[in-house]
């Protein structure tokens, strides 16, 4: 039986590392595009390597040329520039935009049927991008987000209680970045809601450590951002889809009508099988959860206005 075939577009740290687990987990062929030449092919032969002493048989192979990702069952994206000092959000989005726009082009001629994923920043605009460069139908694009949002909740939740973070679950919904929303009282260890294990202070300082977990990194390592925790809620959506896990996690999906929101990319709650995102996981939201999730929505589309035409 043929093996799945997964191709990483983009060979930086967030593409090599998400290659490397796809790989190592024995899920996947794993084919890892990149334009600079010597990149992709350097970075997949070094993973080949590693094959013996970790012990998996999937081929690792790396290339520049899209017909070599031919018949993918999913597409993962990774491929962009990372926002540069005195570079505007903005400039970022338009840069990022015609990136995206024309590897999802290359990647979907050869592989029509695929589910693609996409993790390039800004994650909300990106998915918009994508959708519209496939003409996918939205069961097959998502956006990376809110798994890594959630994982870093629950590391913060475990190291606050000190409890074991596979007792942790975080509930994070809406756009990628200082608008998320944590849901606290859906936020549990072992089953119960932090609110009733630490006091609304605590709680307050965790979720707005959260919402800059990203900066906190890259404030830390001073040149470069997270790789790590993104290829590991990247790989967590691909094994859920492939092996048809149907896992409840939080994607960034196109909406059209749930959480009260049409039009937009918002993470919320999804299950995740082998076609996709098989249905909105739409849980009751209390009055302020859903006003914070609609600001939240209003910061997506002020971005999705704001991509070039």
């Amino acid at each position: 039986m043929p093996r799945n075939k997964v191709t990483v577009i983009g060979a930086g740290n967030v593409g090599a590392t998400t290659a490397q687990r796809i790989a190592e987990a024995g899920l996947a062929d794993v084919v890892l595009v990149d334009i600079v030449e010597g990149l992709p092919q350097g970075k997949g032969l070094d993973l080949a390597e590693a094959a013996p002493v970790v012990g998996h048989d999937a081929r690792v192979t790396g290339t520049n040329d899209y017909a070599d990702t031919a018949g993918s069952d999913i597409v993962v994206v990774t491929s962009g520039i990372a926002r540069k000092p005195g570079m505007s959000r903005d400039e970022l989005m338009a840069t990022n935009a015609g990136i995206v726009k024309s590897v999802v082009e290359q990647a979907v001629a050869h592989s029509a049927d695929s589910i693609l994923i996409v993790v390039t920043n800004p994650l909300d605009a990106m998915c918009h991008v994508a959708i519209q460069a496939s003409g996918f139908p939205r069961e097959r694009v998502l956006g990376m987000a809110g798994v890594l949002d959630s994982a870093r909740f629950r590391t913060f939740i475990a190291q606050e209680l000190t409890v074991s973070v596979e007792d942790t679950h975080a509930f994070v919904l809406g756009g990628h970045g200082d608008t998320m929303v944590p849901l606290p009282r859906y936020s549990t260890v072992a089953g119960v809601p932090i609110t009733e294990l630490m006091p609304e202070d605590r709680v307050r300082a965790l979720v707005d450590r959260t919402a800059n977990g990203g900066a906190e990194i890259v404030a830390l390592l001073k040149t470069g951002s997270a790789y790590y925790a993104p290829a590991a809620s990247t790989f967590e959506m691909v094994e859920s889809i492939l092996l048809d896990r149907k896992r409840v996690l939080p994607c960034a999906v196109l909406l059209e009508g749930e959480f009260r929101t049409r039009g937009l990319f918002v993470g919320v709650p999804v299950v995740l099988g082998a076609g996709g995102m098989e249905r909105v996981f739409e849980i009751a939201l209390t009055s302020d959860e859903q006003a914070a999730f609609d600001r939240s929505a209003a910061s997506v589309r002020e971005l999705v206005d704001k991509l070039p035409a």
